[in-house]
């Protein structure tokens, strides 16, 4: 039986024992190209770049995707995809002329942190995203006749996440229109299919005074030190007014020249976080009221600048979840508990503003070392031979769970609804947020931006 047949009297859609036999090949494609993936890997993780300056991981990975040794039929690779640093790469089973497939999505993370390189392990994320394309592809090309439906894999080079928003500025270009699915996974200390992102604000505060001596006539003088101070104090009184689920952390970038000049110019920079857009606009006004009052306080002038690209909150799919968490404990993958997402502490990611746009999956995984996220010892990890069974094993499980898919039409159906509702929710369409009344999203355990 093909998989495309459904079996007698059933629904549409692949038969179990045949699509069990799709993911057995999606497998065996990633085992089998694991030694180029994991030298793709290292190559990236050997030559950390920051954001928007990852030119020899974008020529790393383009080539890797233009390689005539990857079996079967090549991709159409396109470098430099909208932005400098960005590339796409696409294969499908489609002919020009033929109905609209659909369309899923790999995206590949591949910058470095400053001082620490790789502490994040993106050149993780890079591998399996291209890892799972390749088994999603074999699989299809084994068929012995087309699928039901035209399928297009697009692996997207998504650079900038640490810093700027990469995905974000892909999105605003058009790059992410007419995709039906995309799929990333993360590294972390544990096993999830889903942990609750928050949305980030950054923000950088400038104090304008006047220099002067500050032993011989300090009144002459406007401190902008002492604004950048008041600032600083201004939030950490704030903070018993916080939401438990509200995050506010940042650093003094210039505090001045030499101690005998009174400082003249100082500048902070700020990360804002809560559970969603909602919480972090009354978040985002609360704090700037305290970088204001620091400046009437002192005779300063304040100049509030938000950075170009908000990180959204990451949107559920409970239907992906469910299907990759399934596939995951078939590979032996074993998945923190709800508890243990709804208790945890989360980072950030430009992967949320993917979710308002196209439904996507972002889990995480184990790489086989306690160590936490933007640290040296992160470093070393992402870059060990013991992170690589991992990685591998994460990969096979979104080329499964997207085979499941592809070859579901009910499920596809599942993740658009599931898309659908929560995105309303989100948006105060849907059982709106009452003014002055706790928000109910949980936090999860992650080390992101």
């Amino acid at each position: 039986m093909r998989p495309q047949d459904p079996p007698q009297g059933g629904p549409a859609g692949a038969a179990l024992p045949a699509l069990e036999t799709l993911k057995q090949r999606a497998c065996e494609s990633v085992e089998l190209n694991a030694a180029r993936l994991g030298a793709l890997s290292r190559a990236i993780w050997s030559r950390p770049e920051l954001a928007y300056e990852e030119q020899q991981a974008h020529d790393t990975m383009t080539r890797f995707f233009s390689s005539g040794e990857l079996p079967g039929a090549a991709w159409a690779v396109q470098p430099r995809y909208k932005l400098g640093t960005a590339f796409r790469a696409e294969w499908g089973t489609a002919a020009p002329q033929g109905p609209r497939p659909l369309r899923i999505a790999f995206l590949c993370e591949y910058d470095a942190l400053p001082g620490i390189g790789h502490a994040c392990g993106h050149n993780l994320i890079a591998e399996v995203g291209a890892a799972a394309a390749l088994g999603l592809k074999a699989a299809l090309e084994s068929l012995p006749q087309p699928a039901p439906v035209a399928v297009q894999i697009t692996v997207l080079g998504t650079p900038a996440e640490e810093q700027g928003g990469g995905k974000i500025d892909l999105i605003n270009a058009g790059a992410f229109d007419g995709l039906d699915v995309v799929f990333m996974a993360h590294p972390s200390q544990e096993n999830a299919a889903y942990l609750p992102d928050v949305a980030e604000h950054d923000v950088t505060v400038k104090y304008y005074g006047k220099a002067s001596h500050a032993a011989a006539y300090p009144w002459e003088g406007v401190n902008a030190l002492d604004a950048a101070v008041l600032a600083y104090n201004n939030l950490s009184v704030l903070r018993q007014q916080m939401k438990p689920t509200w995050r506010v952390h940042g650093v003094i970038r210039n505090g001045g020249v030499k101690p005998n000049i009174i400082p003249s110019y100082t500048e902070l920079e700020f990360y804002l976080r809560a559970p969603s857009m909602k919480d972090l606009s009354v978040l985002t006004e609360k704090v700037e009221n305290c970088f204001k009052s620091a400046a009437l306080a002192t005779g300063c002038k304040v100049e509030i600048k938000g950075g170009e690209n908000d990180y959204y909150n990451v949107l559920p799919n409970k239907s992906l979840q469910k299907v990759y968490k399934e596939n995951g404990k078939k590979l032996g993958i074993e998945f923190i508990s709800e508890d243990c997402i709804l208790n945890g502490l989360s980072g950030s990611t430009d992967f949320g503003n993917v979710t308002f746009v196209v439904p996507g999956l972002h889990p995480y995984f184990y790489i086989g070392s306690d160590a936490l996220n933007h640290t040296e010892q992160y470093t070393e990890a992402a870059g060990s031979q013991n992170a690589q069974f991992y990685a591998l094993r994460t990969a096979k499980a979104l080329a499964m769970t997207a085979l499941d898919v592809i070859f579901k039409p009910s499920l596809l159906e599942e993740v658009r609804e599931d898309f659908r509702q929560v995105k309303l929710k989100e948006e105060g369409q849907i059982n709106p947020v009452e003014p002055n009344k706790e928000s109910g999203i949980g936090i999860g355990a992650c080390a992101s931006h």
